[in-house]
């Protein structure tokens, strides 16, 4: 079969084309999912009235933990099974981190009154046990019902950025993590 020079010409338009099609299906139809964080993205704030006590009653400000990612749990003293989840999923977490782990600090903020149970404390090592002086300080942490319920990360600048639902998947935890940690060059 012989080609007319008709469509030779329609197929050499064709070839050339064929890229801007697929350029053009590509860019405007067939884009490709977007990488989405586990944890929910919260408007960056640097926290404020950072100044509080340890369990021991020493001084200590928030502000010294600058340089790394803080994850926070907000909770009474009296720690409930809920509580204990959220301490050990900081825990584990972190640990899962491997060898950048030490880039990362836990806390856990005191509300009310009372002191948690020094046997509970032993098994998680590390941890920050502090009571903010100012009560409001909790009032930055954004929550739907309960501030007991969620993980919060704070970046290596001082700013709370991220909360992690009620009931928390740990590998999506340590996904998040892991990405930040691989991102930053801070902290």
């Amino acid at each position: 079969m012989q080609l007319t020079p008709r469509i030779k010409l329609l197929a050499v338009f064709g070839v050339f084309a064929m890229p801007v099609v697929a350029a053009y299906l590509a860019y405007f139809g067939l884009r490709p999912t977007g990488h989405s964080n586990y944890g929910e993205l919260l408007k960056a704030t640097p926290l404020q009235q950072t100044a509080g006590k340890m369990l021991d009653g020493r001084a200590f400000n928030l502000d010294a933990l600058k340089g790394k990612w803080v994850m926070v749990h907000i909770g009474e003293a009296r720690c409930d099974a809920g509580c204990v989840r959220q301490l050990y999923l900081m825990r584990q977490t972190r640990i899962a981190q491997g060898k950048e782990q030490s880039r990362i600090e836990r806390v856990w903020v005191l509300v009310g009154t009372g002191s948690p149970d020094a046997a509970r404390l032993r098994d998680y090592p590390e941890l920050h046990v502090w009571r903010p002086s100012d009560a409001s300080f909790v009032e930055q942490f954004p929550a739907g019902k309960n501030r007991a319920g969620h993980i919060y990360l704070v970046d290596p600048l001082g700013n709370l950025m991220l909360r992690f639902p009620e009931q928390p998947d740990p590998k999506g935890i340590m996904k998040d993590l892991k990405l930040l940690l691989k991102a930053s060059q801070i902290g």
